[in-house]
């Protein structure tokens, strides 16, 4: 009877835990089967970040009516007049019959003087004379080098017309967009779709229309030395593709007024130099009339407009779409010259424009990419504890 006793309470807690085992794997199969879902991550602002559903086509297409791709379309619109401004009233210059000017180099100093005036001293008064020092101190030398980069591209793209042929030269000077879509691949990071690229194509197709255009209107002034005028528009197409996307890279870290006001000041300063090496002669052979003072500040009104309008767009879109814009600036040209230079107008004119509108709009039926490069110009701020420094994203509209 004890033997009874003594037993009973060892079978019954080894029932009890085997009772326990049970319960704790039932409960931990209703846990695996009724889990609620993980939390969203948190990115490092603490904001929960949300799955996003992909974009039906209706919703893409409904940018090609917003405000923003209307303002950057007018924007690139009013560039490429600005570009036809400047190519009619520098032809008006060098094609006068009794006092025929060529000074191009004269011509850009006066554009970045006038830009170095305004805008440095509106950087005088957002950030004083000792801010601007520090800017020179501190970001002086990209200043530098993007003024360099954009004084001779305009430099070379002119002479490269007193060489080679003007078709030769049109098509030459296309080269800046593929040039432009690398470097922002590469320098900038920006991940372009497939309409992208489609755009870009549909824009290059236009453009060779338009050299076609202009094969049956016997425009192809011949050239005096080929090789040379070829190279010196490849050398200017390569250099306007790195001051596009370097000041890309620039307005969007920086505010445009000191951008705008570095490249003045220093670009006066580097066309400066050329101008006493290159132009003395010109300059003091000039017989200056009202004409032709008149022409050059026509000139350097539309350089301004154009200079200071490009960093708003290139913040709002993207350095390729700037160049796609551009493309218009032979048709405008065309049409004002029906009226001062009695050109003529044929069927394939048309066509080249519509094609060069389709590709920008296929180009922006998806958003320009953002660039993803990685800031270095900003103003150091303290950063709160757990955040991360992040790549350049958005227009960045605060620093105006």
């Amino acid at each position: 009877m004890s033997f009874n006793n003594t037993e009973k309470p060892e079978t019954s807690n080894l029932k009890m835990e085997y009772d326990e085992l049970d319960l704790a794997q039932q409960s931990k199969q209703e846990e695996q089967l009724y889990r609620r879902p993980s939390p969203a991550p948190v990115d490092s602002d603490s904001t929960p970040v949300t799955p996003t559903t992909p974009k039906t086509w209706r919703e893409r297409l409904s940018f090609l009516v917003s405000r923003k791709f209307i303002t950057i379309l007018l924007l690139g619109q009013l560039l490429a007049l600005c570009i036809t401004a400047t190519t009619i009233l520098t032809t008006k210059l060098t094609q006068s019959s009794d006092n025929a000017i060529s000074i191009p180099t004269t011509q850009s100093f006066l554009n970045y003087l006038v830009l170095g005036i305004v805008y440095t001293g509106i950087t005088f008064y957002k950030v004083g004379f000792r801010g601007w020092i520090e800017i020179l101190r501190r970001r002086g030398l990209y200043y530098i080098v993007f003024a360099v980069i954009d004084v001779e591209g305009n430099y070379f793209m002119v002479k490269a017309y007193n060489y080679t042929s003007l078709l030769s030269a049109m098509l030459l000077d296309s080269w800046t967009i593929p040039c432009v879509v690398l470097l922002s691949v590469f320098v900038l990071r920006m991940r372009f779709l497939k309409l992208h690229y489609l755009g870009v194509l549909i824009c290059l197709l236009g453009m060779g229309f338009l050299v076609w255009s202009d094969m049956i209107a016997g425009k192809d002034f011949p050239g005096s030395d080929y090789i040379k005028g070829d190279l010196f528009c490849i050398l200017g197409a390569t250099f306007y593709a790195l001051s596009n996307v370097g000041q890309e890279f620039l307005v969007r870290q920086r505010p445009m007024y000191e951008v705008v006001g570095q490249l003045g000041f220093w670009g006066a300063i580097v066309n400066g130099i050329q101008l006493a090496i290159l132009e003395r002669h010109e300059l003091a052979t000039i017989h200056w009339t009202g004409e032709v003072v008149g022409y050059i500040i026509g000139f350097d009104i539309a350089m301004f407009l154009m200079y200071s309008v490009a960093p708003i767009l290139l913040r709002l879109s993207s350095a390729t779409f700037f160049n796609l814009s551009l493309l218009t600036s032979d048709f405008y040209g065309l049409l004002f010259g029906l009226f001062l230079f009695e050109a003529k107008i044929n069927e394939v004119y048309p066509i080249a424009y519509v094609l060069i509108m389709i590709g920008i709009i296929v180009y922006n039926i998806r958003e320009a990419p953002e660039p993803k490069f990685k800031p270095i110009l900003q103003d150091k701020q303290p950063q709160e504890e757990g955040s991360e420094e992040k790549g350049v994203s958005g227009d960045n509209s605060t620093n105006v």
